[in-house]
């Protein structure tokens, strides 16, 4: 037998690629049952099935409808963060966000991503470690390996390619730093979620 770059198998890397075969469709249906979820008008309900899937969600914090994911077990959520509507958290690898954090619609954090420049265009993977008092735009995209230190802001549509720094504020495609946070102490609670969003 014959992997797709025609490249011989033996017995047991046939045995581990049916395994891994059966294992991603699973996966997929888990997915799936997620974006169904997801349409489900109440938080309360919906944290409770992501926890299930093993998204870890911290007190008071909240993941708005219409999420998407490509593997829930990779996702932790702190304290006191409200992730916005149609958000996509990609959980190949880690993606760890902080408490008090807020991350508006239709944000994209990407943890995976394929190398251009390679023969076979093979994954890369790399965790997203999104700091306390950090808040992220509508529409941002972050992507692999990047860290945005504790009140660091990304603007709105920003590209985010490298770590934010503590209370810098980014913007653009690719982001640069635009500014800086005045305040330093920072210590706010983002309050209630809304019941049916």
């Amino acid at each position: 037998m014959k992997d797709g770059a025609g490249k011989s198998l033996s017995i047991d890397e046939v045995f581990k690629k049916i395994l891994n075969r059966i294992s991603n469709i699973f996966l997929e249906f888990e997915i799936m049952l997620l974006r169904w979820v997801g349409n489900i008008p109440s938080h309360l309900l919906r944290r409770f099935f992501y926890r299930l899937a093993g998204i870890r969600i911290g007190k008071g914090s909240t993941i708005h409808m219409w999420a998407n994911f490509f593997d829930p077990k990779g996702i932790s959520i702190g304290n006191d963060s409200i992730i916005g509507d149609r958000i996509m958290l990609d959980g190949r690898n880690i993606i760890r966000i902080g408490d008090h954090v807020g991350i508006a619609s239709e944000v994209m954090i990407y943890n995976s991503e394929h190398d251009i420049h390679s023969e076979n265009f093979v994954a890369i993977d790399a965790p997203v470690i999104i700091e306390d008092y950090v808040f992220i735009g509508p529409r941002a995209i972050i992507l692999p390996g990047v860290t945005i230190r504790m009140g660091g802001i990304v603007a709105a549509g920003a590209v985010v390619t490298k770590d934010v720094e503590q209370y810098s504020i980014v913007g653009g495609v690719p982001a640069k730093v635009i500014g800086e946070r005045k305040d330093k102490k920072l210590n706010y609670k983002l309050g209630r979620s809304r019941w049916f969003r």
